[in-house]
């Protein structure tokens, strides 16, 4: 896209100590919830800031939707080794393929339910990236003045469960078509 700023402040790495973000994870050991170091950009580096801008925040989720379909294509591969039949009637025994099975229907739901969340359009979420992006001038103004308390009122949306029904119904609804995946193979 042209913007070097990443490769400059050498976050250009799958080392995850290079993305390590000590509050991030200390949130996540007491509050269940945190985040990685973001890799930075600078949107004036972009050769068309709009596109560029976008295509950056949908990374993260374009990303976690590729690892869900790719659990479910393995899922369904690993059923059937397994079989289908004896691996959900019998979760509790969990022992060899049983246990990669569960371990990637959660997967396919966590990547999943990340996808749907980091599209939520409140700052710092991508999915916030994306609307500035097509919102006029004014508003996005007015969208960035409250940028700095919109970490709260995203806390609050997490503890209050207030988008639980809106959030669980879209991760069910996304899930079923990706599930049908496992049917295929």
């Amino acid at each position: 896209m042209g913007d070097p700023t990443a490769k400059y402040s050498g976050r250009l790495s799958l080392n995850p100590f290079v993305h390590f973000d000590l509050i991030g994870f200390l949130c996540m050991l007491f509050f269940h919830f945190g985040w990685a170091r973001p890799v930075p950009i600078n949107p004036d580096n972009f050769k068309n800031r709009r596109k560029g801008v976008i295509l950056v925040s949908l990374a993260g989720p374009v990303s976690n939707l590729a690892m869900a379909i790719i659990s479910a294509i393995l899922l369904g591969i690993a059923g059937k080794f397994v079989g289908f039949a004896a691996l959900f009637s019998n979760v509790t025994s969990l022992k060899g393929l049983n246990v990669l099975v569960v371990m990637l229907y959660y997967c396919i739901v966590i990547n999943v339910g990340l996808m749907i969340f980091n599209l939520i359009p409140i700052p710092p979420l991508d999915g916030s990236r994306v609307l500035t992006e097509f919102l006029p001038g004014r508003i996005k103004y007015k969208f960035y003045q409250y940028e700095r308390y919109s970490f709260l009122v995203l806390l609050l949306i997490i503890y209050t469960g207030i988008l639980d029904p809106i959030l669980n119904g879209l991760t069910s609804l996304i899930m079923q078509p990706i599930l049908n995946l496992v049917n295929f193979i």
